[in-house]
């Protein structure tokens, strides 16, 4: 399936996957045998919320799916709502690699780029 983007909620709020996440995404489940990565909100961090990502092997019956080239992202219910309307991305530059999440949610975040606040 090719779709990037998951559709979920009364307001249609949607989430996104972009073509450099989905492929890394692929390598990472591929090379450690597991089905999907997982993206959650947990409290905490130095900014209130922060992003937690995970393998996992199988999915929960009410997470929400995002597909792209091969590629799977799970979203529980709760960490969707904060969530709605951002964009998980992959940036590989000379200071490191890493998963970014451009959610549209976040009223402020750190330096780090792994912890937000909503108001």
């Amino acid at each position: 399936m090719n779709a990037s983007v998951i559709t979920a909620g009364a307001a249609g709020a949607s989430l996104s996957l972009s073509a450099r996440a989905a492929r890394r995404i692929a390598e990472i489940t591929a090379a450690d045998g597991a089905a999907a990565l997982r993206l959650a909100v947990q409290a905490g961090g130095c900014s209130g919320f922060q992003y937690q990502f995970a393998l996992e092997r199988d999915r929960a019956a009410d997470d929400l799916v995002v597909e792209r080239d091969g590629a799977v992202l799970l979203v529980d219910p709760a960490s969707f709502e904060l969530l709605a309307g951002a964009e998980l991305d992959f940036t590989d530059e000379l200071m490191g690699s890493h998963f970014a999440v451009r959610n549209p949610n976040a009223a402020s975040g750190c330096g780090c780029g792994s912890s937000f606040s909503v108001e």
